[in-house]
């Protein structure tokens, strides 16, 4: 997220210009009110009804905002040059775990007002959530999607590996080779199907963690990317790769991947392992609903269920011209009455198709108990009904990475160390001893 490269950097100071005309800067100032301006947004689209729905609601409520969604994702460049020249978006949607750096920059506002002036209850959202947008005990934004990781299973592969689902034990590091090695498909150096895939560097946080181990402090102020544990961790998640020819030809057969489409790897066969985020089995329904699916909680070493959450939240920038309206959005977009609204829609588009509707998980805890009292109901389909139940019962064991004045660098030193030992480019050790320099440099000068 945080690289760009030349052409990239080209467009983004392409946009910038178009910004200063209108593009993803705000215009005039509010005159006070949530009514008669403008509001743009950045990092946001409009892909499904999830969106759509809740993007509409506002409109109705609102009809006197003329709101602009400035479709595409997060692009820093163009954030912080549309700080610096003046001309933000009014709202920002990004990853929470960036947040705290660009709160320490004063590139993003308190939500101190917003809270007070719109009534909005922080208490319906979810802690962890809501911590990881607190950075010396003050709110910088409020969270959207709630995102756990579970282990996706490929029955089919499986069977004919002669193993069932109860064999599969993501906690028995000392017996995930044999398993890589029954599940994968390499011939000729030529990888055909995944065993088991790691998904890191995405996911090394909760390798580290089922290993008791965390890659920062519950401060988010002292990287800890030299812990034994962590190193033990990568090893553990390199060696699954290495074993299935490499990172090069693991990553260029797993790039083939058609993800959101009916020829996903679950659909062909392509892999048999795997833990991802819950927003997988949405996809999985709606393109493979007759898939040998079966979801499974990711466990630490003790066999506990442990996932590490993640998310979205809503930032406003300094600078913004339409705070007022920009807090009305965002309340309107997180309320729990908003997100049934979406809830309903999806439910009624999936039963169109005749497709097996998976609840909807937000950062919001109000509205998820609402969604799944009132909206949800078990499909029929029992592999999907049970995948439901596995998610649901795995939130309250999420994690998250803590808000941290240098969130951006933290996590770009530790994501370039995984990535140089995956390209054969340093040894673990070294990279993590690296990185843990990176990291510690740029907290030590956040947290001047």
């Amino acid at each position: 997220m945080l690289r760009r490269t030349a052409g990239t950097a080209v467009v983004a100071a392409l946009a910038l210009a178009v910004a200063g005309c209108g593009g993803i800067g705000g215009g005039g100032r509010d005159s006070g009110a949530a009514g008669d301006s403008a509001l743009t947004t950045m990092g946001f689209s409009l892909p499904d009804e999830i969106a759509t729905t809740r993007v509409d609601l506002f409109k109705r409520e609102h009809p006197d905002v003329k709101l602009t969604i400035t479709e595409g994702s997060f692009d820093e460049q163009q954030f912080l040059s549309a700080v610096a020249s003046g001309n933000p978006p009014d709202l920002v949607y990004l990853d929470r775990k960036l947040v705290g750096t660009y709160a320490k920059r004063g590139s993003v506002v308190p939500m101190t007002d917003c809270v007070r002036d719109q009534g909005i209850d922080l208490g319906q959202y979810r802690p962890d959530a809501r911590q990881q947008l607190t950075l010396d005990g003050t709110l910088y934004g409020i969270p959207e999607f709630y995102s756990v990781r579970v282990v996706y299973l490929n029955e089919a592969v499986l069977r004919r590996a002669g193993l069932t689902a109860a064999d599969v034990d993501l906690g028995d590091w000392a017996g995930l080779a044999a398993l890589n090695a029954r599940l994968a498909a390499v011939s000729g150096g030529k990888l055909t199907r995944i065993g088991v895939d790691p998904k890191i560097p995405e996911f090394l946080p909760m390798w580290a963690r089922a290993n008791g181990a965390d890659l920062l402090s519950a401060d988010g102020r002292t990287a800890q990317l030299t812990d034994p544990r962590v190193l033990e961790a990568l090893r553990a998640g390199v060696r699954l790769i290495q074993d299935q020819g490499g990172w090069g030809k693991f990553k260029s057969f797993r790039d083939t991947f058609d993800f959101f489409g009916a020829e996903n790897p679950l659909a062909r066969d392509q892999i048999a392992v795997w833990p991802m985020e819950d927003w997988f089995l949405n996809v999985a329904a709606k393109n493979t609903p007759n898939a040998e699916l079966v979801v499974k909680p990711f466990v630490d070493r003790q066999g506990h269920p442990l996932t590490y959450a993640s998310g979205m939240a809503w930032v406003i920038p300094k600078g913004a011209k339409h705070p007022d309206a920009a807090c009305a959005f965002v309340k309107s977009m997180t309320a729990a009455a908003t997100w049934v609204a979406a809830a309903k829609a999806r439910l009624a588009a999936r039963q169109a198709q005749h497709q097996p509707f998976t609840g909807l998980y937000t950062g919001n805890v109000a509205a998820d108990r609402q969604i799944f009292a009132e909206v949800y109901r078990p499909s029929g389909n029992k592999r999907f009904d049970d995948a439901v139940q596995t998610i649901l019962s795995v939130q309250d064991a999420g994690f998250s990475m803590p808000a941290s004045p240098a969130g951006a660098e933290f996590d770009k030193a530790w994501t370039d160390a995984v990535n140089r030992v995956l390209a054969g480019q340093s040894d673990p050790e070294a990279a993590l001893a690296r990185a843990q320099r990176e990291a510690s440099a740029a907290l030590d000068q956040a947290s001047r």
